[in-house]
């Protein structure tokens, strides 16, 4: 069903002026930062150490979403020790996709309307599909629905942490944290202000470009693209060749048949960065009762006869 031209213009009316404006910057100053780095800068100035803190900044802003706005405060996935909670939730507002609580409400919602009247962004309600329907569900949709999710239907359990709710208000120091950092790890690499300006560039402003991007293609690309395993009533999609950058969020399908699993690879050859990592954590102590699920649970759900499974196939499973 695509939404009619009134009912948009309800949505569009709660996004303020500010946010819209925010948000467009968000897009723009990150994509001319790439432009500029690419076609100017590559080459002639960038160093590897350059290019080492903007993976670094990518790994651990990317991890911040993957495993703390996503798989810990969304899907409640894991529990993980406070200290650890709010670190992440510090480094995903760090990768500037938007405050804490609006994040959790935006995407519960989607859950909640999967490909359907009331999906924030998918790419077949709202602009219908096709390549509209593509442009809405990547960027679109940040001037239009994002963050207009009421957070006290959606995401209480965030607001009424008095520390959660604390990091989702000061989101805008953090987007000038995550770019701080870069810079100063430049000045201390170059020992000069252009070249803590060039890591600037590349660690802050590039590397937030991509990692939106690739976020987004989550909303977009794995809604329209890709393969399918379990007989879901939404257009959800795995794209193996975005599982990697994604840091394994591109097992799309798989997350919306199992949406409490806090491992998206559900097959060996799935590579799920962010499972590894919460793997990890786990045996280090950081995080505990993380959701697995059984793979013969899996075969049920793909319709294949499967035995029981076993007492201990599962750590906790809360599909």
């Amino acid at each position: 069903m695509v939404k009619s031209g009134a009912n948009w213009l309800v949505i569009v009316c709660f996004m303020t002026r500010f946010e819209r404006t925010a948000n467009i910057l968000a897009v723009l100053l990150p994509f001319l930062a790439f432009c500029a780095a690419v076609s100017i800068f590559w080459g002639h100035g960038v160093q590897p150490a350059d290019l080492a803190v903007m993976a670094a900044m990518y790994l651990l802003t990317g991890l911040g979403i993957t495993i703390g706005y996503h798989r810990l405060f969304t899907h409640r996935a894991l529990e993980a020790r406070r200290p650890v909670g709010y670190a992440l939730a510090i480094l995903g507002s760090m990768a500037v996709e938007g405050p804490l609580a609006d994040w959790v409400a935006d995407h519960r919602k989607h859950h909640a309307h999967t490909d359907a009247e009331g999906d924030p962004h998918s790419p077949h309600v709202g602009e219908g599909s096709g390549l509209h329907g593509l442009w809405h569900a990547h960027v679109g949709w940040l001037w239009r629905t994002q963050g207009q999710a009421r957070t006290r239907r959606y995401a209480p359990d965030i607001i009424e942490d008095q520390g959660l709710a604390l990091i989702s208000r000061q989101f805008g120091v953090l987007v000038l944290l995550s770019l701080l950092i870069p810079f100063l790890a430049g000045l201390l690499i170059h020992r000069t202000l252009a070249g803590a300006l060039l890591t600037l560039l590349w660690a802050g402003f590039v590397r937030i470009f991509l990692l939106h991007h690739v976020t987004w293609s989550i909303n977009s690309v794995c809604h329209f693209f890709g393969r399918r395993r379990f007989d879901l009533d939404d257009h959800s999609t795995n794209v193996a060749w975005l599982a990697i950058p994604s840091l394994g969020e591109a097992w799309h399908h798989n997350h919306h048949a199992f949406p409490r699993s806090a491992v998206h690879g559900l097959r060996r050859r799935e590579v799920d960065l962010s499972g590894i990592a919460i793997a990890g954590m786990e045996r280090l102590g950081l995080v505990s009762n993380v959701v697995r699920i059984a793979p013969a649970r899996v075969r049920e759900r793909e319709g294949a006869q499967a035995p029981a499974p076993e007492p201990d196939a599962e750590v906790r499973v809360l599909t």
